[in-house]
């Protein structure tokens, strides 16, 4: 929006021809980002408390968290300001790819939003039934699959995406199944941040670290001078989505302030929902689905545990009888905690594993 009223001016004063330079925006988006959440967060912390919005604690979880009984959740509410806002603020309006990314964060967090609703009313800390939420993010991802194989976004074969480390391959995915494929990678990418929200400060740290990763690729392959240099392919308008980003880790570092140890409030579902559906979104968006799995390695890791302890404790139940289970509590971040890592040191380790995956991820900028 800034960019249409102060960019015209700027044959008057060559100031505003700042606002022509996509670095210039993002960087704006992301300390606007900052300054709403700080400003947002004790009002919003001040109205979950006296609305006696507090989460819902599991009781077959470790018993360290029973103490965290009653903390204000739905803190996201204050991740959707932080990112809604500056986006609106500093991005150009007129791009499809921001405001695609823009209605599905959204949409997802407004899903995430009634889940949370539920398990306050309830009292319970199961919320919406699993399948309808799953059912809700397969939606949205069939959504944007169709709006994106309607509506081509680019001369880019739309059914054709990139694989790491390789400068000419290209994946085909088969066409039947691309739609699909793009609910899979929203619905999975939503899921894993969901999953992984479990400690104070985890989920919301990650989820910066990969916002930023993912600004950077986006502003890259944006760019036709770059995506030359670079080997990769140039997607015109595609760079305004590293507004979007920046927003994106601006508004998790924001609500970082809070949310660290010991957490002052939960993002719930309303937040990583939509923090997780906005990644699978840009990953999409700029032909980087397999990118994902590398940048947000952190968060697949803490899906495949949960999936993995599931399906080997029903299978040796049906087996033996008696479930087994593979890790000593599933997420993964729960396993470390039982074997005596410290809540702080499982967070930071993971922060570290998060850099080193965003590391990996660019070095396939000239690993190629």
């Amino acid at each position: 929006m800034l960019y249409e009223f102060l960019f015209p001016l700027a044959d008057k004063h060559i100031v505003f021809n700042l606002f022509q330079y996509i670095t210039f925006r993002a960087g704006g988006a992301m300390l606007t980002a900052l300054i709403i959440a700080f400003l947002a967060g004790p009002p919003i912390l001040s109205w979950l408390r006296g609305q006696g919005i507090g989460q819902v604690i599991r009781l077959d979880g470790p018993h360290a968290h029973l103490a965290k009984a009653g903390t204000p959740t739905m803190g996201g509410l204050i991740i959707l300001a932080s990112v809604i806002v500056p986006t609106v603020l500093w991005a150009r309006m007129d791009n499809a790819y921001v405001l695609i990314a823009l209605g599905l964060t959204s949409v997802m967090g407004l899903l995430g939003f009634a889940d949370d609703y539920l398990k306050v009313v309830r009292r319970e800390s199961r919320g919406l039934v699993a399948r309808y939420k799953l059912v809700g993010q397969l939606l949205l991802g069939l959504l944007l699959g169709l709006l994106i194989w309607t509506y081509p976004l680019s001369d880019y074969p739309i059914n054709h995406t990139t694989l790491p480390f390789f400068k000419e391959w290209r994946l085909v995915i088969w066409a039947p199944f691309f739609i699909p494929f793009v609910a899979l990678v929203v619905s999975g990418s939503a899921n894993a941040v969901n999953l992984t929200d479990g400690l104070d400060g985890l989920a919301a740290g990650l989820a910066a670290i990969a916002g930023g990763t993912f600004g950077l690729f986006a502003y890259l392959i944006g760019r036709v001078d770059a995506s030359q240099y670079l080997g990769l392919f140039y997607l015109p308008g595609v760079g305004e989505l590293s507004v979007f980003c920046a927003a994106l880790a601006g508004g998790a570092l924001g609500f970082l302030w809070f949310n660290s140890h010991p957490a002052e409030v939960f993002m719930g579902d309303t937040g990583s929902l939509a923090m997780g559906g906005a990644l699978g979104t840009v990953a999409v968006l700029i032909k980087g689905e397999f990118l994902l799995l590398i940048i947000g390695a952190v968060f697949v890791v803490e899906a495949l545990s949960v999936i993995l302890q599931t399906s080997w404790f029903k299978y040796t139940r049906r087996r033996f009888g008696q479930g087994r289970r593979v890790f000593r509590m599933a997420p993964l971040h729960h396993h470390f905690e039982q074997l005596g890592w410290s809540e702080s040191k499982v967070v930071v380790r993971f922060w570290i594993a998060g850099v080193l995956c965003a590391l990996i991820a660019l070095s396939t900028l000239k690993i190629r």
